[in-house]
């Protein structure tokens, strides 16, 4: 069991009050509720009622989720970045990120829970970033829940789009995700009752056919970099669901090449980057 430290800066009615206060969820705070010992002031273990006094010492348990329990599977990871805190993977074209009915057994959460085991039988699976099965790139597993919401991580994407594209463009329009009888739809679509959604796009270079682009992101929607590309007439390469097949490439043209993000806990830029896929095609 991990404790997180915090100095109080002002008082409060109670740990409750001071876990809100900072943005804790309810089902965090829920699961911390259910078992004695969560909670630590001035190394007393008390409930969250305890009210807190400016510079009382908190500790609170990382992790009081249940253990994920899904299926394990043996894959290779390729890690890129790994501490205490957070582990950083490179996930192939092709992985299923999260288990569904045609992956269940072969997908990179149940490998992660299977390289996990061995460093904390405990486990809680939390990947901050869900990648589509063909979307290649870093993809980030924080180790506890305080980990998780004190990430704030910028992801740099790089794309082959269809067309020439040679300045910056910034595309900011909604998304929708298309509701039929109550079940959400795979294709989003571009609509003023969409979420808000904003893609910043770099050319960087180009064949006279295809373009590579640098790509980030604000708010980071579903398929935001696809229907947003589609939505201006530059859809992805193999994008099949917003494009076209290719010849060129067996995939939606997408990889997630760099993170960054500051280390809140060792205080220090963490930057991560990996090599663009082999079947990016675009020298």
């Amino acid at each position: 069991m991990k404790f997180y430290t915090f100095i109080i800066e002002r008082s409060y009615n109670s740990i409750y009050y001071f876990l809100k206060d900072k943005g804790f969820s309810e089902n965090y705070i829920s699961n911390l509720r259910k078992t004695w010992g969560n909670f630590v002031v001035n190394g007393e273990v008390v409930n969250i009622r305890k009210p807190l006094n400016t510079n009382d010492k908190l500790e609170i348990n990382s992790s009081p989720n249940t253990k994920t329990t899904i299926m394990h599977c043996i894959l290779p990871l390729d890690i890129v970045y790994e501490d205490e805190y957070y582990l950083l993977i490179n996930k192939p074209s092709g992985i299923s990120t999260m288990p569904n009915r045609s992956h269940y057994s072969n997908n990179l959460a149940g490998a992660i829970c299977s390289y996990m085991k061995e460093k904390d039988e405990n486990f809680v699976l939390r990947i901050a970033n869900r990648l589509d099965k063909e979307t290649s790139g870093i993809v980030i597993v924080a180790k506890d829940s305080i980990a998780l919401k004190s990430l704030n991580a910028q992801k740099t994407y790089y794309a082959l789009c269809e067309g020439v594209i040679e300045s910056e463009i910034i595309i900011d329009e909604k998304i929708l995700t298309i509701n039929e009888n109550g079940i959400n739809q795979i294709k989003r679509i571009i609509s003023p009752l969409g979420k808000d959604a904003k893609t910043f796009i770099k050319p960087i270079k180009n064949d006279g056919i295809h373009t590579l682009l640098e790509i980030k992101l604000e708010h980071g929607r579903t398929h935001q970099i696809r229907v947003h590309l589609a939505h201006i007439g530059h859809a992805l390469v193999g994008d099949r669901l917003y494009g076209q097949k290719s010849d060129l490439i067996s995939r939606t043209a997408l990889h997630c090449g760099k993170v960054r993000f500051y280390h809140e806990f060792k205080k220090e830029l963490i930057s991560v980057s990996t090599p663009l896929p082999d079947d990016f095609f675009v020298n």
